[in-house]
């Protein structure tokens, strides 16, 4: 059984940046992130391979959010830049024995409690 952890939500102003951790307690592989508006389902933002050395971005983020990962402290990062309002929403982080980075919540086996982000206007 994994655990996932996540840190490092909060409020910020349209065109700011927040960091997302995941700190999990065993060892992963592939490990994701996805978001939950508010009304909304839960959709697609980041993913990335047990090496790092393969990402997968939904269109909405990519160039604005970046995911990496350090295994040493089996922990998954998202830096998000240049947030809009849209980006508010609860932030999950996931894992599963994955191979690649996949964006199909239904793989993913290991989840977050979540963690709220809001970028105000």
């Amino acid at each position: 059984q994994v655990q996932l952890v996540e840190s490092g939500g909060g409020l910020v102003q349209a065109g700011g940046s927040l960091r997302l951790s995941c700190a999990a307690s065993g060892r992963t592989f592939s490990m994701a992130w996805f978001r939950q508006a508010p009304g909304k389902e839960r959709d697609f933002v980041a993913s990335i391979n047990w090496s790092g050395g393969s990402t997968n971005y939904d269109g909405s983020v990519k160039g604005r959010f970046t995911i990496f990962r350090d295994n040493a402290k089996n922990t998954v990062y998202l830096q998000m830049s240049s947030l809009i309002p849209a980006d508010t929403a609860v932030y999950y982080c996931a894992a599963g024995a994955l191979l690649g980075p996949r964006a199909n919540q239904n793989e993913y086996r290991y989840w977050g409690q979540g963690t709220q982000v809001t970028v105000s206007s």
